[in-house]
């Protein structure tokens, strides 16, 4: 399987190059030449094994100049660290009004760091290691990351202390829940550093891609012995393993008899960045039954609007929600996805992020949208809904869910309410609700501004008789070890002051 950019017509390259790079030189995202398929035979096969035995099938499939050893053992490493044997459980919330229509919560938090990312960055580090043998690389790697809080500290834990690799870190200056900056602020290792942006998300990851295609800037990178790369879903080594775990959830379906093999179902994903949903796209057009992929936004609703009238516009005002992960109103890896849809058109992809770079907005034509409509349903929840939902889950199944779970949710409720569509679900379940304890016990009807942020962490496991996870739990007592702040114009110097230390 070899690898071409999103933009222009480069020489293809193999996955460990593809995924040592992060970023095409064009500024384009590396996507396979083809999408491989997995029939219903493959998937019953799967049923049996464990996630890292999946893992490895799948991706496979995608990084053919790994073997399947070496994929097995670099998922078994990084699974391992998860806290629950089955790594993603699926919860089952079954309404007692539609009996026939259950919904399987495929909660992608129980690694590291309490969030889905972890699901992908605890296994790219081991598969760019290997990618660094692979391809004779002798240079050390720099992974430059922005982040919407989630990111950040899973690509530090993966990353810290890893041989031949430095990270570097930017997340949006109060645009992150207080246990997401603790978490990226207290990462201990020789070769990490945590940097604030004056600004939001869209301006940090927009700063980092000028990074990316500055050629100076790489050329003194170079000189330095350093290369770039990236841990963001830009990467195609952070995409693939995320294809893994719908695969695996519908496994899980059809062992716990929800579903029978064959059997189709809608998939929910809360999202901003587009990451998430798009590797559920990859499952659909490998095979996996999945009817509908419904897209589940925020107040930040720039996805919800681009689906449903074909424009996406970023000129719009920037709301700083409940959800901090999906506050995002530039949807990077919404690129791959148009180049798949356009049939690998790279003139039309290119225009069309040249549209978005020069305007803020581009508009795809009528026979582009019809074929994302046969495809795709959006809508968004308030914060209101949001809150509404969360207290709602509770009350019903005594299940606690985290903000962003509840917009999916909520996006699930109104997809049914509008389409009749009562085939079951698998909804993403995205970060352990310990990690937004101010909104989640406000939204259940706690007074959490008269708590400060730990007191805030036992109330929330009092009450859903859950415990607070061993990650979050060891923040009262870390020593933060970085404060740097930097205003977004300012961000390339201090990645080459970073790397000079």
């Amino acid at each position: 399987m070899k690898y071409i950019s999103t933009r222009s017509k480069i020489e293809p390259i193999n996955s460990a190059n593809a995924i040592l790079q992060g970023l095409s030189s064009d500024g384009g995202l590396f996507v396979p030449e083809e999408i491989p398929q997995v029939n219903l035979k493959e998937i019953e096969k799967l049923i049996p094994m464990k996630y890292s035995q999946r893992a490895a099938v799948i991706l496979q499939k995608f990084l053919t100049d790994y073997t399947e050893f070496e994929l097995h053992e670099c998922a078994e490493l990084a699974y391992d660290l998860f806290d629950i044997q089955s790594k993603v459980p699926l919860a089952i919330l079954l309404n007692k009004d539609m009996k026939n229509s259950p919904t399987g919560v495929m909660e992608l938090w129980h690694g590291p760091t309490s969030a889905f990312k972890d699901m992908a960055l605890q296994i790219l580090p081991r598969l760019m290691s290997l990618a660094l043998k692979k391809v004779g690389e002798t240079k050390n790697i720099l992974i430059l990351v922005a982040t919407s809080g989630d990111t950040g500290k899973a690509a530090l834990a993966g990353f810290a202390d890893v041989p031949q690799t430095k990270i570097m870190v930017f997340y949006p200056d109060g645009g992150v829940s207080k246990i997401q900056r603790l978490q990226m602020v207290t990462q201990t290792g020789n070769n990490v550093n945590v940097t604030a942006v004056r600004g939001n998300f869209d301006d940090t990851q927009t700063g980092v891609k000028k990074i990316f295609s500055d050629e100076k800037i790489r050329e003194e990178l170079s000189n330095l012995n350093v290369k770039l790369s990236s841990a963001n879903s830009i990467n195609w080594g952070r995409l693939a393993p995320q294809i893994v775990y719908y695969f695996s959830s519908y496994a899980e379906m059809i062992k716990s008899k929800q579903i029978k093999l064959g059997d189709k179902v809608n998939v929910v994903v809360p999202t901003g960045n587009f990451g998430n949903i798009l590797a559920a796209y990859y499952a659909k057009r490998m095979g996996l039954p999945i009817k509908t992929l419904i897209c589940a936004s925020n107040k930040n609703h720039v996805l919800t609007d681009f689906f449903q009238t074909g424009i996406y516009n970023r000129n719009r005002f920037f709301y700083k929600t409940i959800t901090p992960s999906m506050d995002i109103l530039i949807s990077s890896n919404l690129e791959r996805l148009l180049y798949h849809e356009t049939d690998g058109d790279i003139e039309r992809v290119k225009n069309f992020m040249n549209d978005l770079n020069s305007k803020g907005k581009y508009q795809v034509d009528d026979d582009l949208k019809k074929r994302l409509d046969k495809i795709f349903y959006a809508d968004y929840a308030t914060e209101e809904e949001t809150a509404e939902t969360i207290k709602n889950t509770f009350n019903e199944f005594k299940y606690l869910v985290d903000t962003h779970t509840a917009v999916a949710l909520s996006v699930a409720e109104k997809y049914r309410k509008k389409t009749k569509d009562m085939l079951p679900m698998i909804l993403a379940s995205t970060a352990s609700p310990f990690k937004f304890t101010n909104s989640v016990l406000n939204a259940v009807g706690e007074s959490a501004e008269i708590l400060d942020d730990f007191a805030q962490l036992d109330r929330l496991s009092f009450i859903s008789k859950n415990r607070i996870p061993k990650n979050l739990a060891s923040l009262k007592t870390a020593e933060i070890l970085h404060e740097n702040v930097c205003d977004k114009e300012k961000m390339a110097d201090e990645v080459l002051e970073f790397v000079k230390k």
